[in-house]
Parts: structure tokens; C-alpha cells; sequence
């Protein structure tokens, strides 16, 4: 298993609170405060500016808008980092795992507990061919983030505790179409982990479109990228498309090589850990995890 064993303390936790949040909005209320003295209305202009960076903030997947958001990696070598999201899935998952173990590349897979508990076998693979697993929500429901509190932190905490079946605490975790909000930076701090977003992406929507991908991807490929790329079956979900979307994810990994640069494991790309070990993983392919709720 890929996951670090070092202590993990002040990597997950007090990380800084000032965000561009906090700073924007001192700076529009300031701004507001000397406004008015010319003219009330004036000071709704920075206020109003203010609401409208915060609406739209959230969406731009790689700015630390409402809590710091790793994006890209720390390597002084010409490294970038493969992530699959959404799985796993009992088709697409293993196919790629035997690419992947061809190419001897080790990838992160973000995973919703809701796939890791119908897909026990799964995990378990990904473990021992010595991947690391991060932490993608239970449902991956993409408005999550418009959610309450508590229910933010039941979709992180549920995964974490059906991770701990498999020996692992994640670190890290993706929120779903990578959209963040003020409240998802202290439950993280709370349950120790941190967040990772992606640098480079082909806009796929899950798999939904694979036309194409490794020329996308490729073309704006850099080093210390952080890729999103999906391990579930693409959509139309018949055997030539299984098959095309291998042959991409393999042009990908050839294409990254011919530009010179290497794949190496997330954790390894950003200095910090992904997930740690809790315990050993026991080899227990007929072991079925809880059933997932509704």
C-alpha cells in the first residue's frame, strides 16, 4: 500500500485562515465604509462586487476562493500526477488497473463511498497494487455544496468510515465537480484532511464524452499538472467505447512520457500525504460492506 506512515499533524491540520474570501470582503466593507461618506449608495457598489466574487468564486475549481485548495504539485522535476474520480466501477476500474500496472504508474482514485461499499473487491485491488485513495463524497451529489453543514459533513465522514473497513484514513478529499464553499474548509479541519482539486482536465462530464481526450489533455499538459480523469464506464456504455476510452487514457500516459515529463504518485507530487494507514488490509474478497442508504 502506497499510504504514508509519518505523522500527518501539521500537514491536515491549522492551516492558514486568512483566504481571499476574508481578505475581499475586509477590503469591500472598508471600501463601503469610506463610499458612504460621499454617498450611501455608493457603498453598495464594492458590497454588491463582493456578493457576486463569492457567488461565482466556487466554481473556479482551482482558486482558494473560501479554503486553500492544492491544484497543482511541488516537484523541482518535470513530474505531473494521474487522479480518477467517481469510482470505482466493476467494469472500467479493472481495465484500467491492468493499463496502469502495465505502464508501472501509480495513480490516485477518489472514490464515493457509495461505490466503495457496493465495491468492496475493488478497493481492495486499488490498495494492493499500491494506489492511494482520496476521499470524492458518499453520493457525489453536485450540489452538495447549497446543502446544510451537517449533511456536508455526514457525505465526507460516511466514505472515511466505510475507508476504515479497508485499513486506510483518506486525507485527502475532491468535492464533487471540484465546487467548493465557506463551510467546507472547517469540517475538513475538523476530520483532518485537506482539499485537491486538478490543473489539468478534458471537460469529459464523467466519462460522458471521450472524443478526443488525450489530445485535449495533452495539449495543455505542464509539469507539476494535476490530471482529472474518470474510472467509470463511459457513457454509451458498449464494448467499442470501453475500449476507445483505454486507448486514450494509454495515448495519455504515452503522450505525457514523449513530453518528457514522468508520472509519479500524488503524494509524492504535492509533499503531502494522501491517505494513512490505520491497520493492515485483510484479504477479504467475500466481505461485503454496509449497504448504502438512500
Amino acid at each position: 500500500m502506497n499510504a504514508r506512515k509519518e505523522d500527518t499533524s501539521t500537514d491536515t491540520a491549522h492551516v492558514s485562515r486568512v483566504t481571499i474570501s476574508h481578505l475581499l470582503g475586509i477590503s469591500s466593507l472598508s471600501a463601503a465604509l469610506l463610499l458612504s461618506v460621499w454617498d450611501i449608495r455608493l457603498s453598495m457598489i464594492p458590497l454588491s462586487l463582493f456578493v457576486l466574487a463569492s457567488f461565482t468564486a466556487p466554481f473556479f475549481t482551482s482558486l482558494s476562493y473560501f479554503l486553500p485548495v492544492i491544484t497543482h504539485g511541488k516537484s523541482s522535476e518535470k513530474t505531473v500526477s494521474l487522479t480518477f474520480d467517481d469510482g470505482p466501477d466493476p467494469l472500467s476500474t479493472p481495465a484500467l488497473l491492468n493499463l496502469l500496472a502495465q505502464k508501472k504508474i501509480k495513480a490516485t482514485f477518489f472514490v464515493t463511498g457509495e461505490n466503495a461499499s457496493r465495491h468492496p473487491d475493488l478497493i481492495q485491488d486499488i490498495l494492493r497494487q499500491g494506489h492511494t485513495i482520496g476521499n470524492h463524497s458518499y453520493h457525489h451529489d453536485p450540489l452538495i455544496m447549497l446543502k446544510s453543514s451537517k449533511k456536508l459533513y455526514q457525505e465526507i465522514q460516511r466514505t472515511q468510515d466505510i475507508l476504515k473497513i479497508f485499513g486506510i484514513h483518506t486525507l485527502a478529499f475532491r468535492p464533487p465537480a471540484g465546487i467548493t464553499n465557506p463551510k467546507l474548509g472547517n469540517i475538513l479541519s475538523k476530520l483532518g484532511m485537506y482539499c485537491v482539486n486538478y490543473s489539468c482536465r478534458a471537460f469529459d462530464m464523467g466519462n460522458r464524452r471521450i472524443q478526443n481526450l488525450s489530445g485535449k489533455i495533452l495539449h495543455k499538459i505542464q509539469s507539476n499538472d494535476i490530471v482529472l480523469l474518470h474510472d467509470i464506464v463511459p457513457a454509451k456504455e458498449k464494448k467499442q467505447w470501453m475500449l476507445r476510452w483505454l486507448i486514450e487514457i494509454e495515448e495519455i500516459v504515452n503522450g505525457i512520457q514523449k513530453k518528457g515529463l514522468e508520472v509519479i504518485p500524488l503524494a509524492d507530487l504535492i509533499h503531502r500525504p494522501v491517505m494513512k494507514s490505520i491497520r493492515k488490509v485483510t484479504d477479504a474478497p467475500h466481505y461485503v460492506c454496509p449497504a448504502s442508504e438512500s
